[in-house]
């Protein structure tokens, strides 16, 4: 028999999953540059127009993919009585190693963005382009920090997204878009070529879906089962 739990544990993690969302959205929105898959000469130019402001906004970016990770790890309080922790646990396991993943890998942008600026000041476009040598190993390294963070986060919710919907966790519509999103995540990065500008768009559907579990579990909760006595 399932019960609804709704408690101190669900309105924290409601409230972290919002939280998240509107450090993750402002971050972007008020960021004066917006750096790509690879950093490139010109991002450097463009930050060291106000570098403090975007060093400080791009922190505030960072906490926003911390901060989820702290929502999604809040979430397992409320998913661990059976049958459904078996999936659900790593389900959420699999998206908190992929947001910080990606946290990880968005601090690299912020730190060579930030360094980079005084690296290429007053330099020669020689000079500036063996500097871009240099970084090039690492920049390769930070985007399979990317892909790999977006893949297992998609695996994740789609292990989270069929839990929600094979034991009514949570509203259905809600398991479905959970499950959908894991798949598309995983289709996109792995199935397209030129992933990263058709990917752009699921960071805001995935910010939409976090104002959506955040304002559910604070209203709702999660219908959970009850304790096993065994």
């Amino acid at each position: 028999m399932a019960s609804v739990k709704r408690d101190y544990e669900t309105r924290f993690t409601g409230g972290a999953f919002i939280v998240a969302a509107l450090f993750i959205i402002l971050g972007w929105a008020l960021s004066s540059h917006h750096i790509n898959e690879y950093i490139v000469a010109s991002d450097f130019e463009a930050i060291g127009e106000n570098v403090w402001y975007w060093i400080w906004i791009y922190r505030v970016f960072i906490f926003g993919w911390v901060i989820l990770g702290v929502a999604m790890m809040g979430l397992t309080t409320s998913l661990t009585g059976k049958p459904y922790r078996v999936i659900a646990l790593p389900g959420v396991g699999l998206v908190v190693i992929g947001t910080f993943f990606l946290a990880i890998a968005y601090a690299y942008y912020y730190n060579y963005g930030a360094w980079g600026v005084g690296m290429t000041a007053d330099k020669s476009a020689a000079e500036i382009q063996e500097f871009m040598d240099s970084i090039l190993y690492t920049n390769q390294y930070v985007t399979c920090f990317l892909r790999f963070g977006r893949v297992f986060s998609g695996l994740g919710m789609l292990l989270l997204g069929y839990a929600f919907i094979k034991w009514r966790l949570v509203p259905q519509l809600l398991g479905w878009y959970t499950a959908i999103f894991g798949v598309a995540a995983m289709g996109i990065i792995m199935g397209l070529p030129e992933y990263y500008e058709y990917y752009k768009p699921m960071v805001f559907i995935k910010i939409l879906w976090m104002v959506v579990m955040g304002v559910v579990l604070l209203k709702q909760g999660v219908k959970v089962a009850q304790p096993s006595k065994d």
